[in-house]
């Protein structure tokens, strides 16, 4: 507190002071008579007690009030920078958490695309397997073809001889008649293919 908190204050209390209010009605003076003897000794004593209380009280209670204001003070700004510290601490969180989704949603359409292009790879794969063996089959199937073809042929060979020999009832050795079969059935061929082929 400063000196001009203090003058009004203490003008206060002494017009306000009980002892001079009762010496002032018992000498018959009323409440407002003034008495300039208890008025002066009253003024000392106010005086005396308002030095002393500055010397020795309002010092030291002062110096708290103020210690107290300062912590308060301090306090508070130590309270408006953790404010500071927890908002700006927020923001990173929130920058970094942004990141991270977006990191993830990166990652994410990454692994769509890696399976996607392995999907394709193994249906192509897949694919070539089976031309492959779709081709392998086919071969398969003219090598069996061609096996049935010729044992077909050597049994309507051996069939053909043994008829034409009897229709003949002639002995033809069996060097001979085959030679006459297998021309006569690569000429059937032969008009096979080119009637198909016409």
């Amino acid at each position: 507190m400063t000196l001009k908190r203090t003058l009004p204050t203490a003008f206060g209390l002494l017009a306000l002071h009980p002892a001079l209010a009762a010496a002032a009605e018992s000498e018959g003076g009323g409440l407002f008579a003034v008495n300039p003897g208890l008025s002066v000794w009253a003024s000392v004593v106010f005086l005396a007690l308002l030095a002393i209380l500055w010397r020795f009280a309002w010092g030291p209670i002062l110096g708290a009030v103020e210690a107290r204001e300062n912590r308060i003070q301090s306090a508070l700004d130590e309270s408006a920078a953790q404010r500071e510290e927890a908002a700006r601490l927020l923001q990173e969180h929130k920058a970094q958490l942004a990141d991270a989704r977006r990191q993830a949603s990166e990652i994410l359409a990454e692994g769509r695309a890696a399976a996607d292009r392995l999907r394709k790879e193994l249906e192509e794969k897949a694919r070539v397997e089976a031309q492959g063996i779709v081709v392998a089959a086919r071969a398969e199937i003219d090598r069996e073809k061609d096996r049935a073809l010729a044992e077909l042929r050597k049994e309507s060979v051996d069939l053909a001889l043994a008829a034409a020999g009897r229709l003949m009832k002639e002995d033809l050795d069996d060097t001979r008649h085959r030679e006459l079969v297998v021309g006569f059935l690569d000429e059937m061929d032969t008009l096979d293919i080119d009637g198909a082929e016409a």
